[in-house]
């Protein structure tokens, strides 16, 4: 019974020291170029076109403001505010999963 067991350990024991398998290698595209690099080129294109849009809206929201009156403001001043917000929030997403 001895032995039996102990020839068990001794078959066992190379199968438990065995390196673990590597990781599988990264996802790669048809030319070649690793998928996540081109994920995160996209990502940072994206948030570049969002800040753009961003500072543009901010720009006619401020002359909204100039022009309206001191107890007054338009519809489209608190869309252009909502949509600003908006977009920098998804900038923010975007950021933080990086």
């Amino acid at each position: 019974m001895r032995s039996a067991l102990l020839s068990v350990m001794l078959l066992a024991a190379p199968a438990m020291c065995q390196q673990p398998e590597e990781e599988s290698q990264p996802a790669r595209l048809p030319s070649g170029k690793l998928q996540m690099d081109e994920i995160l080129k996209t990502d940072h294109e994206r948030a570049l076109r969002e800040v753009d849009q961003i500072m543009k809206l901010a720009a006619e929201l401020k002359d909204d403001l100039e022009k309206s009156g001191q107890y007054v403001y338009s519809l489209n001043a608190e869309k252009k505010a909502a949509e600003i917000e908006k977009l920098a929030k998804h900038v923010r997403a975007s950021i933080r999963r990086h």
